[in-house]
């Protein structure tokens, strides 16, 4: 469950009620007080808080929203609810990792798959339960792909922390703090990233002082595991700043660039193949089906042409930089007497054009 925070704004009305307790108001008073509401408004409007419930698929199942996969060589993990005791917190159902096996590039990860992050704060508590060879938990965060993400981990048998990235499938130099991380206890690790810049603390404690690096400005986030370790988290939340997905980014500027378009839709193909808008003119659309002229602008790369009574439409592919269909948008437009296909289509083209150059993959688009 995603959640806003108006903590800061509950805080602000609460300051501006004592300060107008009394019968006379400073005029400074008033504006002092009034910036503090604007302020914590403002907060409240680009924050967003995340909690991860583990435990909502009931226990010994891999929670909703989640995607196992693997990157280096060997079996996929396991990822199960488990019951633990964490302290500090009242929700004893935890996530664990519980499939061993010694090989040495072998990396289960379970990545959440509902949403991408830019800027955010991460915190989870971990838990080193077993392995032969390693005793490992990290996060992987702006996930791209199995070849490509960021990655912060703690080793119990290493005793360190260590902060490194895979691009195209090659890891970087580890970089990292030597540190005693007994298996078996419950450790903290808080991970922020702004922009370009990375940050880690593991027990309240800096461990990956800031450092810099600009090969991944966004992606997903997931947990991590190495060789036979067996790993449980905990407790993880991600205050993050929303982001809007470039589908929606480009209906909103189509728009405002054609304000007398009726509507605009944007499809992709959701887990089981069918069209489904992910942006749209009226966000109450989001989710609905698309039809066969939707999939057959995705599947085959076709146009198509419709009237209704007082609406025309064109529904075209999206193509990726190699030429491929990956997604349809259907544009809407008011009909004039005696319009023809070909003057609506010529009417639709400066649109499609302006909405094409701006994809260049399906990842990108979402």
């Amino acid at each position: 469950m995603a959640r806003q925070s108006f903590s800061g704004v509950m805080a602000a009305v609460q300051r501006i009620s004592l300060s107008l307790a009394g019968n006379f108001v400073r005029l400074a008073d008033m504006m002092r007080c009034l910036w503090l509401i604007c302020f914590a408004l403002a907060g409240s409007a680009v924050g967003a808080e995340l909690v991860l419930d583990f435990g909502v698929a009931g226990a010994d199942q891999t929670p909703p929203g989640f995607t196992n996969t693997l990157a280096g060589t060997g079996r996929l993990g396991r990822w199960r609810a488990v019951p633990d005791e964490v302290p500090g917190t009242t929700n004893n159902t935890v996530l664990a990792q519980t499939s061993m096996e010694v090989v040495d590039e072998r990396f289960p990860l379970l990545i959440y798959q509902k949403t991408k992050f830019d800027d955010f704060t991460l915190t989870t508590k971990f838990k080193l339960v077993e392995g032969v060879v390693e005793q490992m938990a990290g996060i992987v965060f702006r996930y791209q792909d199995e070849k490509g993400f960021y990655i912060i981990r703690a080793s119990g048998l290493g005793s360190n922390v260590r902060f490194y990235k895979v691009v195209g499938g090659i890891r970087s130099q580890p970089i990292g703090p030597s540190v005693a991380v007994p298996k078996g206890e419950w450790h903290e690790l808080k991970i922020e990233c702004r922009g370009n810049k990375i940050r880690a603390w593991l027990n309240g404690r800096e461990a990956i002082p800031e450092l810099t690096d600009t090969s991944f400005a966004s992606g997903k986030i997931g947990f991590w595991t190495k060789s036979d370790s067996l790993s449980r988290f905990a407790d993880t939340r991600i205050v993050y700043t929303p982001r809007e997905p470039l589908a929606q980014a480009i209906v909103r500027d189509i728009v405002k660039t054609y304000p007398r378009l009726v509507g605009v839709k944007i499809y992709v193909r959701d887990e089981q193949g069918e069209p489904r808008i992910v942006a749209s003119k009226d966000p109450k659309e989001l989710g609905t089906a698309g039809g066969p002229s939707e999939s057959g602008a995705i599947t085959n790369g076709n146009i198509y042409y419709g009237r209704e009574k007082s609406t025309v439409s064109v529904v075209q592919p999206l193509r990726d930089q190699n030429g491929e269909p990956i997604a349809a948008v259907r544009m809407v437009m008011k009909s004039f007497p005696g319009q023809t296909e070909q003057a609506v289509l010529q009417r639709a083209l400066p649109m499609i054009k302006e909405i094409q150059a701006r994809v260049r993959s399906l990842e990108e688009l979402q």
